[in-house]
This record gives C-alpha cells, structure tokens and sequence, in this order.
C-alpha cells in the first residue's frame, strides 16, 4: 500500500473511531433520561424486576397507572391533589398542585410526569388524563344526544325502517 492511501485510510480510521466514541458518551450521559415512561410496580420494583433499574430519589421520571378508587384527597384552601396510581401491583402516591384535566377521574388510566420524592411518592409538575379513540368531550357529547337518537348495539342488528320500506316497495312491485 502507497504511503497516501496509508494517509487517507489512517484518517478515515481515526474519524470513525472519534464519531463512535462522541456517540457512545451522549449515549452514556442521555442513558437516565433515554426511558422516561415507568409503571408503578417498575418505579417499586425496577424494569423486569431489576432493582438497579429502580428510578432514584430526585429523578425527573413519567409514570403511568390507573387511579386506585378511594384515594383521591384535594386540600380545599388550594389546588392541591394527591392520589394514588397502580398498575396490576402496588401503589405509588402522586402529589400535584395545579388544575387537572376534565377526564380525571378515579378509575382512569393518567400519565403524571414529576421529580421522585421519596422511593413511593412522586411530585408532579404535569398529569395527564388517558382516554381512548373513541372519546368525545362532555359537551358535545351532550349536544349529540339532545339532537341525535342514541344508536345502541340492539339497533344495529335489527332492520331499520328504511329497510323495512324498500323491502315493501319491492313486495308491492
């Protein structure tokens, strides 16, 4: 090999190792904040009951769960709320201040994302109401159903009126 190809493959050796180095550092200094999202029973447990893979006290993280039923306490001088989240284990209690979104309710599936006070007890500074694809707001909701007969499973099945008619019509013909 010339001395000029030894020049350029050396280079083009040494970027390559440099690029995998600044990604493997990023990748290092990112790897807390890389799976933010936790169920309860991670957040006690750890991912795939790992316990090094437990968040730490004062880690920014995101939980999700159900409301557990019962467990909602609002302060009634502020906006204070706590409540607990569980998924198929134990518990975690949030603690929130601020206004929650209409869907929150106990029994609903909420994303809460805060800083980990204590192993079971997070602070969040944002909570999230779940919903699914099907959802519509109250308020139209309500709208729908003054000018709109409810259409049920039971109506589906049966025939409707226009069918009935056409089925007629082409009887009589």
């Amino acid at each position: 090999m010339n001395p000029r190809r030894k020049s350029r493959l050396s280079v083009i050796i040494f970027v390559l190792v440099g690029i995998t180095i600044a990604a493997s550092l990023v990748l290092y200094a990112l790897r807390q904040n890389i799976d933010l999202f936790y169920t309860p029973s991670e957040v006690i447990y750890g991912k795939n009951d790992d316990p090094s893979t437990k968040p730490e006290v004062g880690q920014r993280i995101r939980i999700g769960g159900m409301v557990v039923e019962g467990t909602v306490e609002r302060d009634p001088k502020s906006l204070k709320v706590k409540f607990d989240l569980n998924d198929i284990g134990p518990s975690v209690t949030v603690e929130y201040e601020g206004i929650l979104p209409d869907l929150f309710r106990e029994g609903q599936g909420i994303v809460a994302q805060g800083v980990l006070k204590s192993p079971t007890v997070l602070e969040a500074s944002e909570v999230l109401a779940k919903h699914d694809e099907n959802y519509v707001p109250p308020e139209l909701d309500a709208q729908m159903q003054k000018v709109h007969k409810p259409m049920g499973v039971s109506d589906l099945k049966t025939e409707s009126e226009r069918d009935r008619q056409t089925k007629e019509q082409e009887g009589q013909q």
